[in-house]
């Protein structure tokens, strides 16, 4: 008995953001470009793309905690590759989102995206 209520509150506790988020993120010189989401959580692990002026790209290092998750997005520009880092607060249809880059402190961009229906 014990293990169900267990499980039932860990389910309480787990957000569902498999599925595709849409929205607008800061982009260079502060233009707002469309971005997307398409993400699959499967228990604490989180996969998927980001999709945005560039083109797909994949995620990495995807994690859910409760209602936060995080990831990061390797880019590449002039030769160069750099690391964004997302971290996500899941609050029903939307997400909140806090991107930094990689070693870069005190920039951070942060903006919303909300469940694709």
């Amino acid at each position: 008995m014990g293990f169900l209520f267990g499980l039932l509150a860990w389910a309480a506790d787990t957000v569902n953001v498999t599925g595709k988020w849409v929205g607008e993120a800061p982009g260079r010189g502060g233009q707002a470009h469309a971005v997307t989401f398409n993400l699959k959580a499967d228990g604490e692990n989180l996969t998927g793309t980001v999709s945005g002026p560039r083109g797909d790209m994949e995620i990495s290092d995807g994690k859910i905690d409760g209602d936060t998750i995080s990831f990061s997005q390797t880019m590449e520009y002039s030769g160069n590759q750099f690391k964004l880092l997302y971290a996500g607060k899941v609050s029903g249809d939307q997400i909140e989102f806090t991107r930094t880059r990689e070693g870069v402190q005190g920039h951070s961009q942060t903006f919303t995206v909300k469940r694709a229906r």
